[in-house]
C-alpha cells in the first residue's frame, strides 16, 4: 500500500465557503484536515453557482498541468462528474474519487429537464470514477440504486472539529438574545434550513401543541431562495402555522444567524430535534447539525432515517424515533425534560461519543488511508 503520510491528493470542491450549506462546510474542512495526513492541493470555487461555468473550465485547463503532480483526484460532490469524466478521458489511468453526499444522486430522480439531463450526463460519468465515498450508509444505497458500483463504495461521515464549537454560553445569554424570559421554560432548538424534508413545519403543527405550554421552540436556518420538488421554500408555511395555531409566544423562527448565534443555541438548549420527514426526491445525507449539537452536551433526538441513522446511534449520542409518529416525538421530548438526570445523562454521553468517533482528525485519516489503498489496486 502506498504510504497515506506520502500521498498526493488534488481535491476540486464546487461547493466553497463563504457559500453556506453542509456540502460548503464539509468540503472546506477536508480542504483544512486532508494536509495533515498527505500533501494536498485544493482547486475551490468560493463565488457559488454563479462562478461555476468560469470555476469549471479554470479548473479543466488548469487540472491537466497539475494531474500528473498527484496520485489521486478527489472531487467535493457528485455534480462535478463531468470535470472528473473529462480528466479521466486525458488521465485514463489515474485514480479519480468523489465523495457522495445524498442530493447529489436523489437530482437524479426527480422530473424535469435538469433532472434527465443530469440522469443522462452525471450518472454515467460517475460509473468511470475509482471510488465513492458515500457520507452515509443511507447515500450508499441511494448511490446503487442509480446505478453506481456497490463495490466501489466505502462509507466514510461526516466530521466535526470540536475548536469550532467551542464557547461558553448561559441561559441569560440565550434570553438576552431572544429578548424573552426563559425563567421555567424548556428550550427545543432545531437547526436546519427551511425546507420541506428537514420538517420543520410538521412539528409546529403536529408535535408543539402536544407539549407543556412553557415549552418553547427555536428554529435557526437559512431560507432557501430556490424552488425545486422538495427544495422549495416553507418559511411562509412555518410563519402560518405558528400564527394558525397561535404559537406566537412558544415558536421562534430565526433566519440566517451567524455562527455564534448558533453556537448560543446549541449550547443553551434544553434538547436539540432533527424531525426529519420523507419527502420524494431529496434526503438527509448526514445531519451534521445533530452531532454538532451533540458535541455541545445536548441530548439530540432525530428521525430514525436515511443519514440520521448514521449520524446518532440510539442511546449513545441521542434518541431515534420514527418519522412522522406525533406520540413518539412527544413522548421523548417529554420523557427528557421531565427527567434531568436522563437529560444530562445523555448530553454527557452524547458529547463524549461524538468526540470519540466524528472529530475530523479521525475522519480525514480515513479519508487519506481509503484513498491509498485505491490507488494502490488501480
Amino acid at each position: 500500500m502506498k504510504n497515506s503520510n506520502f500521498m498526493r491528493i488534488l481535491f476540486i470542491s464546487r461547493a466553497f465557503p463563504p457559500i453556506t450549506g453542509g456540502i460548503e462546510n464539509q468540503n472546506a474542512a477536508l480542504a483544512e484536515w486532508l494536509p495533515k495526513h498527505a500533501t494536498v492541493r485544493t482547486l475551490a470555487n468560493h463565488g457559488g453557482k454563479a462562478a461555476l461555468p468560469f470555476f469549471t473550465i479554470r479548473t479543466f485547463f488548469l487540472g491537466l498541468f497539475l494531474i500528473p503532480k498527484y496520485d489521486v483526484v478527489l472531487l467535493g460532490d457528485g455534480v462535478l462528474a463531468p470535470l472528473g469524466f473529462a480528466f479521466r478521458v486525458f488521465f485514463w489511468k489515474k485514480t479519480i474519487a468523489v465523495v457522495l453526499h445524498g442530493l447529489d444522486l436523489t437530482f437524479a430522480t426527480k422530473k424535469g429537464f435538469l433532472s434527465t439531463l443530469y440522469r443522462f450526463m452525471n450518472i454515467p460519468c460517475l460509473k468511470t470514477f475509482n471510488l465513492y465515498i458515500p457520507v452515509s450508509q443511507e447515500t450508499l444505497d441511494t448511490a446503487v440504486k442509480v446505478g453506481l458500483s456497490r463495490e466501489k463504495c466505502v462509507v466514510i461521515n461526516n466530521g466535526i472539529d470540536p475548536a469550532t464549537l467551542s464557547g461558553n454560553f448561559t441561559r441569560s445569554d440565550l434570553a438576552t438574545f431572544l429578548g424573552v424570559d426563559l425563567t421555567n421554560k424548556s428550550v427545543i432548538v432545531r437547526v436546519g434550513r427551511y425546507v420541506k424534508h428537514k420538517g420543520n413545519e410538521w412539528f409546529i403543527r403536529n408535535v408543539m401543541p402536544l407539549l407543556l405550554d412553557n415549552v418553547i421552540l427555536i428554529t435557526a436556518g437559512a431560507v432557501v431562495k430556490k424552488s425545486t420538488p422538495g427544495d422549495a421554500d416553507i418559511y411562509p408555511a412555518c410563519q402560518a402555522a405558528v400564527t394558525e395555531l397561535g404559537l406566537e409566544k412558544r415558536v421562534k423562527l430565526l433566519t440566517n444567524l451567524p455562527w455564534e448565534k448558533i453556537k448560543l443555541l446549541y449550547h443553551t438548549a434544553d434538547i436539540v430535534v432533527s424531525p426529519n420527514i420523507v419527502v420524494p426526491g431529496t434526503m438527509e445525507g448526514f445531519g451534521i447539525s445533530v452531532i454538532e449539537a451533540a458535541l455541545c452536551g445536548r441530548p439530540v433526538i432525530a428521525s430514525n432515517l436515511q443519514g440520521l441513522k448514521d449520524a446518532i446511534i440510539q442511546d449513545e449520542n441521542g434518541l431515534l424515533v420514527e418519522p412522522g409518529n406525533t406520540l413518539g416525538w412527544s413522548g421523548a421530548i417529554s420523557m427528557l425534560l421531565e427527567n434531568e438526570h436522563a437529560r444530562l445523562d445523555l448530553g454527557q454521553r452524547a458529547s463524549t461519543y461524538t468526540r470519540e468517533h466524528y472529530h475530523w482528525q479521525i475522519i480525514s485519516q480515513k479519508y487519506v488511508d481509503t484513498l491509498a489503498r485505491i490507488v494502490k489496486h488501480s
